[in-house]
């Protein structure tokens, strides 16, 4: 992460834009589940769409796409690609 990073909540971001995980926040139990799923450190991370009523949220990152809570991807923090 550079010094100039802006970084921002996954759950902030629009369909198409990517950003590299900065870290994950949370709840023991949350935080560790994304971690287990992929969502660390350096991760390109793209969020592809959003549901109609705004929860969930779909995620493009190491080769999968991933479904999670909008209060799950507020715990993302990401550099702003």
């Amino acid at each position: 992460m550079s010094q100039n990073a802006i970084l921002k909540a996954l759950a902030d971001l629009i369909p198409g834009q990517a950003g590299r995980v900065a870290f994950v926040v949370g709840e023991a139990g949350v935080r560790h589940r994304l971690l287990e799923m992929g969502l660390t450190r350096g991760t390109l991370v793209k969020l592809v769409r959003v549901a109609p009523m705004g929860d969930p949220v779909e995620l493009d990152f190491r080769g999968y796409r991933l479904s999670v809570r909008r209060s799950e991807a507020a715990a993302v923090h990401i550099e702003a690609l």
